[in-house]
């Protein structure tokens, strides 16, 4: 189902354990900066990240697969075209977190299949902003 009202969006930042898929170690970029606000906001962070040890003093984590704990939020910064993979990663999850994908990352028939399986999907926008207009 696609989460687009104000009290559906405070409901979902309400979640404290973001999956980063994406996460930046450069500061300055958008991957890096908007996890770093989360967590200095009081989410833990899970940073995925195949190229990195870890992020923000945080083991990083090679897939969503890897991750172990339960994830409240599946935050997107990856390219349109790896978002099927991971919606299928996310959908693969027992506790059916949230899809967040962020701002320009957009695969329509991806987002569908999130929907279709039950997953609850915030599409094309920035968690920081609403974090920052919401809460």
């Amino acid at each position: 189902m696609p989460i687009e009202s104000d009290e559906e969006l405070r409901e979902v930042l309400a979640s404290e354990v973001v999956a980063v898929v994406g996460c930046s170690t450069t500061p300055g970029k958008d991957a890096h900066e908007i996890p770093k606000y989360l967590q200095e906001n009081g989410y833990t962070v899970l940073p995925v990240n195949p190229g990195a040890e870890e992020v923000f003093g945080q083991p990083a984590y090679d897939s969503l697969t890897d991750v172990e704990d339960e994830i409240g939020i599946v935050d997107v910064f990856r390219p349109s075209e790896e978002l099927s993979g991971i919606v299928d990663a996310t959908l693969d999850r027992e506790e059916k977190p949230i899809l967040w994908t962020q701002l320009g990352i957009q695969d329509d028939d991806a987002l569908a299949r999130a929907e279709d399986g039950g997953l609850g999907v915030v599409a094309d926008r920035c968690m920081k902003v609403e974090h920052r207009r919401l809460v």
